[in-house]
């Protein structure tokens, strides 16, 4: 698993932190997320799926990888 995030379209709602707090964190001045990693374990795979679904913005892209 692969994740990217466009920081020009998130609207800092928070939601994939709450979502997965392990992988996902947000500046401090703005609330724009930041990846704390951006190949996650794969027992954090579905919460970070759950973080992508959760989005308003849809800002986060998950490429799933063999």
């Amino acid at each position: 698993m692969k994740i990217t995030i466009d920081q020009d379209k998130c609207v800092a709602s928070g939601q994939c932190v709450l979502a997965t707090a392990q992988v996902f964190d947000q500046r401090d001045e703005d609330g724009i997320v930041t990846l704390l990693t951006d190949n996650p374990p794969p027992e954090l795979h579905q919460a970070v799926r759950q973080a992508v679904a959760v989005c308003p913005a849809l800002a986060i892209t998950v490429v799933e990888q063999p």
